[in-house]
């Protein structure tokens, strides 16, 4: 069983969907959390409380990762509270779909690429400068950046970018043992806009069509994923995009 007692671990967006279910699995192998949250106190409040009840020590601090001031005060705090930060998952974001490329605005671009493309990147950024040697740095991308979709432009093109950042950062610190990947989700049920199991029906009935395995991710397998790259099984991994999808062809 992996065990990540004595690592400290800081999730972005991780009071809902699958920040939530890799924040819980991290809590739940031994590892001290920080969980972090835009604006929802409430939900934070509610993360907090499963992950103590399994034991585990976490705090919840508030930050928009759009904000780099902000991102550097979260780990700034986090290394105060808890003395490191052995793992950081990039994970918060935000989708858009159904947007042709004939019709998104100017505004629509400028929220996605904010959340998911800087506010990403300038998480990876803090996320080299803080983690301990032998760290996990981990990205949670999108199906999307594998398999291009109609109405996906905006949103597959924001999750893109970082892809690449992974790469890049990956040779930039691998000196130090520390890895970086990317877990490459597909459509997940009861998380993003799949939150509501009425959201999309046609969508949600061709990507299952897709699927050999007939069904969407569920947040546990994306939670499966972050324990592996998390632990030391995957200490001479970096540099990789896993797919976790079913073997879908979209």
């Amino acid at each position: 069983m992996t065990s990540l007692k004595n690592k400290v671990a800081l999730i972005t967006g991780s009071t809902r969907g699958l920040g939530k279910a890799i924040a819980e699995r991290y809590a739940s192998l031994g590892a001290d959390v920080v969980v972090n949250y835009p604006k929802d106190r409430v939900s934070a409040d509610e993360v907090l409380a499963d992950i103590k009840a399994i034991g585990a020590n976490a705090i919840a601090i508030q930050a928009d990762i759009t904000k780099v001031p902000e991102l550097t005060r979260m780990f700034e705090e986090a290394k105060k509270h808890f003395g490191k930060i052995d793992i950081v998952v990039a994970n918060a974001g935000i989708e858009m779909v159904e947007v042709p490329v004939v019709d998104f605005t100017e505004e629509q671009f400028d929220k996605v690429f904010a959340i998911n493309t800087k506010g990403t990147y300038f998480t990876l950024q803090q996320a080299a400068r803080h983690v301990a040697d032998n760290g996990r740095i981990i990205y949670i991308a999108s199906s999307t950046t594998s398999f291009p979709m109609p109405g996906m432009g905006i949103y597959g093109g924001s999750k893109t970018t970082p892809r690449y950042l992974v790469n890049v950062l990956s040779q930039e610190i691998g000196h130090r043992g520390v890895t970086v990947n990317s877990i490459i989700p597909f459509a997940v049920d009861r998380s993003g806009i799949f939150a509501d199991p009425a959201s999309y029906p046609a969508m949600r009935k061709s990507l299952i069509d897709s699927c050999p395995m007939g069904r969407l991710a569920e947040v546990e397998d994306v939670a499966n994923a972050a324990e592996f790259f998390a632990s030391d099984l995957s200490s001479f991994i970096s540099g990789q995009h896993l797919l976790v999808n079913g073997g879908a062809n979209q």
